[in-house]
């Protein structure tokens, strides 16, 4: 798989290409965020339920190396590797790949928009989380309330007004990876206990 890969950055170019097709990610900070979730999420998935949505590709494309469309599957196949293996063994390590906005802000906003569209593959199986009542429901905010619906609407609806939540919002970021590790821990006993 590494020697197919597809470095990132062209990675990046050819999902810009692709938007027409709708993949599920069309930057790298995107395709980060669907993989984290695919990673700590509640069910293992094949590898065609997650990457072929996610790269707007069919299934038929793992079966040709040599093509733009296997060094994705490459390249994502690696990302989510290394995303497993650092939650795995050095989880303060896990860093979201988050771009700036020319204010110098960070920008979390794709990466957890990408984590949300994984979300929404099995949002059954998440539905526990998604319960407000649950008291862990709290490990899901710093990833939702950054996410918008299909209408473009605030996924947790509109943000209180005030300098608290401004403040809130700017840096609730710093938050997301331990927030996935977290998750990760959540899921692992249901997920491990689905695949036996």
């Amino acid at each position: 798989m590494a020697a197919a890969e597809m470095p990132l950055e062209e990675l990046e170019r050819w999902l810009q290409a692709r938007v027409d097709q709708q993949p599920a990610a069309t930057n790298l900070p995107m395709l980060d965020g669907y993989v984290a979730a695919i990673v700590a999420g509640p069910v293992s998935m094949s590898p065609l339920d997650w990457i072929c949505p996610l790269l707007a590709i069919d299934a038929d494309a793992f079966n040709h190396s040599g093509t733009p469309e296997f060094a994705a599957i490459s390249a994502v196949a690696l990302r989510h590797n290394d995303i497993s293996n650092t939650l795995s063994t050095a989880p303060d390590r896990f860093a979201p790949m988050h771009r700036r906005k020319p204010s110098g802000d960070v920008d979390p906003r794709p990466w957890c928009q990408g984590f949300y569209a994984a979300m929404r593959l099995k949002l059954l199986a998440w539905a526990p989380l998604l319960d407000t009542g649950n008291v862990n429901h709290g490990l899901l905010l710093p990833i939702l309330l950054h996410c918008r619906d299909d209408q473009g609407r605030p996924l947790l609806g509109p943000p209180r007004s005030g300098r608290e939540t401004k403040k809130f919002l700017r840096n609730a970021h710093a938050d997301i990876p331990a927030a996935v590790e977290a998750l990760r821990q959540y899921w692992m006993p249901i997920r491990y206990a689905r695949a036996h």
